[in-house]
């Protein structure tokens, strides 16, 4: 009877190939996200005060006694303050507008992309993927001159006579809008794009030769097999929204209240970090229900097939 082999000792605690492939991306998000995040949540429930940090420490050594103090009334003041109220709403429905706008629009454009042949293929995601060759706020910033009064639109559309006087754009909620949209777009296209691509076209070509209209086959056929990759990249574009600061801030006015603009205001202007992590915290929690909604369906739909 032949041996069996045993491994070495020293081997034993070397890991494996696939354990390192999974660590490396918990390492990061630990070291870049829970860590960062639980500093902010431990400096929503300090005090506030006049220095640098502009926060308390939970622990306070006093006479041999030591004393852990946590101060939740930042929350409560949160959660009351109708001005972040407005805040988070303004910013959900900001997020969803823009989410269904992408959505209408990234769509089809996935759809024929996923359609076209290989080589137009290649070219058209070339196409999609281009605007992330540069920067974020470089893009943001051309839109000034795109939608301003004396802007390049409303120049085209004085010279087409569309309109006899420029159109109010810039510093508006529209300008919002079309900037969330351009700058987040492509988040939802290429996840749709990726469900598309893999779609069995015969069960379309099946339908029609039973008889199926092509709308009724798109209804009951293309968007179930790509209803993953409709809530993935719905999700990719919610949730930056919900707490984006740049866009709001260069392309939006004064009526455009978002809460990603209230933190920084407190964060940075009133020196106010408490309340600035304590409406960070309640963002978070408000973030994880479609997180959590996407996660359900995902598992329910992998249970399915």
């Amino acid at each position: 009877m032949k041996p069996q082999s045993r491994t070495p000792f020293y081997l034993k605690w070397v890991p494996s190939g696939r354990t390192v492939a999974i660590a490396a991306p918990f390492l990061f998000l630990l070291v870049f996200f829970m860590i960062p995040f639980f500093v902010v949540m431990q400096i929503s429930v300090a005090d506030s005060r006049l220095g640098i940090p502009p926060y308390t420490d939970l622990l306070e050594w006093s006479d041999g006694v030591v004393a852990l103090k946590f101060n939740f009334n930042h929350y409560v003041n949160v959660l009351t303050d109708e001005l972040y109220f407005d805040a988070y709403v303004g910013s959900l429905k900001v997020a969803t507008i823009t989410t269904v706008i992408c959505l209408l629009i990234g769509y089809p454009a996935a759809y024929f992309i996923a359609r076209s042949k290989a080589e137009t293929r290649n070219l058209l995601m070339m196409a999609v993927m281009l605007p992330f060759w540069t920067s974020y706020l470089v893009r943001v910033y051309a839109w000034i001159g795109i939608l301003k009064d004396q802007g390049l639109l409303n120049n085209l559309l004085l010279w087409l006579h569309v309109i006899d006087e420029p159109l109010r754009l810039f510093h508006t909620n529209t300008a919002v809008y079309i900037g969330m949209v351009y700058s987040y777009l492509p988040y939802l296209i290429l996840p749709l794009y990726a469900h598309l691509v893999r779609m069995d076209y015969t069960l379309l070509e099946a339908a029609h030769d039973l008889g199926a209209r092509p709308w009724k086959a798109f209804v009951t056929i293309t968007i179930p097999m790509s209803m993953r990759g409709i809530i993935a990249g719905s999700l990719l574009v919610f949730i930056p929204s919900v707490g984006e600061y740049v866009i709001p801030e260069i392309l939006g006015g004064a009526d455009t209240l978002m809460v990603g603009r209230l933190m920084w205001d407190d964060f940075f202007n009133n020196m106010d970090w408490p309340i600035a992590s304590s409406a960070t915290g309640i963002m978070v929690v408000l973030l994880l229900f479609p997180i959590a909604l996407f996660q359900h369906m995902q598992s329910k739909s992998i249970e399915e097939q």
